[in-house]
């Protein structure tokens, strides 16, 4: 009867491992190899706990303590007790060094088996270093057998490996091949980083605008991006955060997320719906310091012309220089010029011109919906809503105010041309010695007078339209339309149908007639007053009565009393 076993070792720290062999269990101590990997099989330990005769213990524990080489004992078996040691004459094999490149820590052989009398071909699993992939290894030999697929699973499911295990790809390396990847982790899916979207064309920004038959407009050369009260600027599209991944152990592996950003909002702009950047006022859209902001006001550092193109502007417009010939400058707020209009178009709300406005070639025109000043206008045209100050001379210009012209200043002077305002004209000299005559009209607002010559040819054209129309329907009428083909019966009941509209439109031009005509009839109050003097050749017209000037006027005020235009005191 053999001796029972107290205790036993095999190896030691210059092996690189220690086994002792205890009553009251199997210890395993692997230590760290000098270059940091693994330097044994685990399939040489198992057959040194074979030779000891211990066949049930823990597998995880020897694969992990081979991985892990942390110099510390580990218990793999409880309570060893065995009849038989190794044969005094043999040693145990000292376990082979992995040869470099191979994990060994991620192998797990089978027992070789003989299946119908022939043994079993060696197979190894080997996982890879960042854990995401299992390769079988299949070593082929003539005379063997494959071993089965439970087999390969079996040795996965001892490694702990449970995701992405390809049976298909398990099966087809057991038939033809020697080496597979058997298993898959599914690597991480990053985040997206949040993206800015512009919703203007930057592009269109310094390109010439084209007509539909592709001619150039060398005028207009889109230098400003302009932009509505409402209109979208940009949108945020927000980061995500990535699809995480599952290594083959199963273990999460966590997607690194986008970057995010913030809502680029700037001056004048405001966030909708956590994303859209939108206009909170009309103006120039400006991009910088990663924000899109809206600025009311266009500075033109310069002058208007073939530097910068026409200008068309949703806001204020500051002019350094002038608006030369032939150039269009359009703003819904305060046009200021610096210089002057020298043949060029200026409309705006207001208009100030610290210069004068020249008309050349019949061009050189300043419109305004409240008021225009200016230096001077020589053969210009102006039209304000409101009044018109002027304050030097006015020259052989055509003036239409709602309100007053006021011809105020150094000279105070008006020689030629056409004044008219809704309620009154001031200047210190009218007329010159040379007896240029001047026409003056005050007591009737032009803009007013110009809407109702407006509304009067609307009415009569649409009347005219629809007496036509009528007089086709009702000889289309005595037609039996149920006997036409289906086009021409619908021709006839479109036009039925475009009469309502246009009949609408011909009230509405009705009623605005009459409206204007009120109020054109209400201004009774105008007047013509003169600083200094007035001089033969003038042509007055004061709530619509005429009177031509015979004589020098000085000082002296002209208005209506008791239907005549009479002079009296200036005030």
């Amino acid at each position: 009867m053999a001796e029972k076993l107290k205790s036993a070792e095999v190896g030691g720290q210059e092996a690189g491992y220690l086994f002792e062999f205890k009553p009251d269990g199997v210890y395993l101590t692997v230590y760290p190899a000098d270059d940091g990997g693994i330097a044994f099989e685990l399939s040489d330990m198992r057959q040194i706990l074979k030779e000891y005769g211990v066949i049930d213990y823990d597998m995880a524990e020897l694969a992990r303590a081979v991985r892990a080489a942390e110099g510390t004992p580990v218990l793999l078996a409880k309570q060893y007790e065995a009849s038989v040691g190794p044969s005094e004459n043999k040693k145990p094999d000292e376990p082979k060094a992995a040869e470099d490149g191979e994990a060994a820590e991620a192998t797990a052989d089978a027992e070789v088996e003989v299946v119908d009398n022939r043994a079993v071909m060696p197979f190894q699993i080997e996982v890879s270093k960042d854990r995401m992939s299992v390769t079988m290894k299949i070593d082929r030999q003539p005379g063997m057998v494959p071993p089965k697929k439970q087999d390969i699973l079996d040795a996965l499911a001892e490694r702990r490996i449970i995701f992405g295990i390809d049976e298909t790809a398990i099966e087809r390396g057991l038939e033809h091949g020697s080496q597979t990847v058997i298993a898959k982790g599914q690597a991480p899916e990053p985040g997206k980083d949040a993206v800015i979207v512009r919703k203007f064309d930057a592009e269109s920004k310094g390109k010439f605008k084209q007509d539909k038959f592709g001619k150039v407009d060398y005028k207009n050369m889109n230098l400003f991006l302009i932009a509505r009260k409402g209109d979208v600027l940009a949108e945020r599209v927000p980061h995500t955060q990535g699809v995480d991944g599952t290594n083959i152990f199963g273990d999460t592996l966590r997607a690194k997320p986008g970057k995010p950003k913030p809502v680029p909002a700037g001056k004048n702009t405001e966030i909708q719906d956590e994303n859209f950047v939108v206009a909170t006022m009309d103006g120039q859209i400006v991009e910088a310091n990663n924000k899109f902001s809206i600025d009311p006001r266009l500075e033109i550092r310069g002058d208007v012309g073939f530097g910068t193109g026409n200008i068309d502007f949703l806001g204020a417009v500051d002019i350094s220089g002038d608006v030369q010939q032939g150039f269009i400058v359009k703003a819904t707020g305060t046009v200021t010029i610096n210089g002057a209009v020298t043949g060029g178009t200026v409309e705006g709300f207001n208009v100030f011109v610290k210069g004068g406005i020249i008309g050349i070639d019949g061009k050189g025109k300043v419109t305004a919906e409240e008021d225009v000043q200016a230096a001077f206008v020589e053969n210009g045209t102006i039209e304000a809503g409101g009044a018109i100050l002027i304050a030097d001379v006015v020259l052989h210009s055509d003036l239409r105010a709602g309100v007053r012209i006021v011809v105020e200043g150094k000279r105070g002077l008006v020689t030629g041309g056409y004044l008219a305002a809704g309620e009154e004209i001031r200047a210190n000299i009218i007329g010159n010695q040379a007896l240029v005559a001047s026409r003056l009209v005050v007591g009737v607002n032009p803009s007013l007078q110009k809407k109702y010559q407006e509304a009067c040819k609307e009415y009569s054209e649409s009347k005219k339209k629809l007496q036509q129309l009528t007089q086709a329907l009702n000889t289309l009428g005595k037609i039996d339309v149920s006997k036409l083909p289906p086009q021409r019966a619908e021709q006839i009941a479109q036009l039925t149908r475009s009469q309502f509209p246009l009949a609408g439109q011909v009230e509405r031009a009705e009623r605005t007639i009459k409206e204007l005509e009120e109020q054109l009839a209400n201004m009774r109050n105008g007047r013509i007053s003169v600083a200094d003097r007035m001089y033969p050749g003038q042509k007055l017209i004061v709530n619509s009565i005429v009177k031509h000037v015979q004589a020098e006027e000085q000082h002296c005020t002209f208005q209506v009393e008791e239907d005549e235009v009479r002079v009296g005191p200036y005030y």
